[in-house]
């Protein structure tokens, strides 16, 4: 059964970014569970920048789960991503994705790759890039399967890598692989700009995506623009989907009424 889930930042440099609560842990999983969320998807600095025990005590005290977590601070702090020309850089983006996976491990929660993936330009070429980052992604999942979780990838829009942008390319670009452990993150923001359409897109995926970011066409909360949800839900239900559902958009007008739309669109369309 399809489970809701919104997003916590703890990476000050991402301030303003696409993540509903700002406001540390104990605050995204009280009023996550206030709302009737099933999970708190975690945007954090670093692997050691949790208090476990903490987040283990909120997990038990709320009975919300983790969703997954999120790579992208990788980038954003340390500008590692997987297509870097060096070597070493590529070796250390890798550590650190590794890093992220165990945190998660330890919560039954998967590990996305997003910003980190890079991009094609200067000295890397086109083909190179999906090698690096195909390279990468064998050693990644094949470090997740460990603890018995998929590796989340996640096609962006053309604005934030030139890699992947579509469920399809994705799909193609997973089918080259040799391991069966990488899911994709199918986006509904990255969707609308990329995708001709969403809901036909999400079919096509089948068996391929394993989580879902619900957001608008505006990155704002879903519900707060124009979005379509009534198609979206109905191919979600045709590939028998049963990820998460999970917010990961603007906290605006505010963090609580980004999140209170999301579970109203939640109950309403994909109950």
């Amino acid at each position: 059964m399809t489970q809701s889930a919104i997003t916590v930042s703890l990476v000050e440099e991402a301030r303003g970014g696409p993540f509903v609560f700002w406001d540390g842990l104990p605050d995204a999983f009280q009023r996550a569970a206030d709302l009737g969320f099933d999970a708190v998807e975690i945007f954090a600095p670093g692997p050691d920048a949790v208090d476990r025990a903490e987040l283990r005590q909120l997990v038990a005290s709320t009975g919300l789960a983790v969703a997954a977590v999120g790579t992208g601070a990788g980038m954003v702090k340390h500008g590692l991503n997987l297509t870097d020309p060096d070597a070493g850089r590529r070796a250390a983006a890798r550590d650190f994705i590794k890093s992220m996976i165990d945190f998660g491990g330890d919560f039954s929660a998967p590990a996305i790759i997003g910003s980190m993936q890079g991009r094609h330009g200067g000295e890397v070429s086109p083909e190179q890039a999906l090698d690096y980052l195909a390279e990468s992604l064998e050693e990644l999942a094949a470090h997740a399967a460990t603890f018995q979780l998929p590796l989340i990838y996640e096609p962006l829009n053309r604005y934030e890598t030139n890699l992947i942008n579509t469920v399809s390319d994705g799909v193609a670009f997973l089918d080259r692989l040799q391991s069966d452990n990488v899911k994709l993150l199918a986006d509904l923001f990255h969707m609308n700009i990329e995708e001709a359409n969403v809901a036909e897109a999400i079919v096509a995926g089948a068996g391929h995506i394993g989580h879902v970011h619900l957001v608008d066409s505006n990155r704002r909360a879903a519900g707060l623009a124009h979005m379509d949800y009534s198609p979206i839900a109905a191919a979600l239900r045709a590939i028998n989907y049963d990820g998460y559902l999970c917010a990961e958009a603007f906290p605006l007008p505010d963090s609580q009424t980004a999140a209170e739309k999301t579970i109203e669109t939640v109950q309403r369309f994909f109950a």
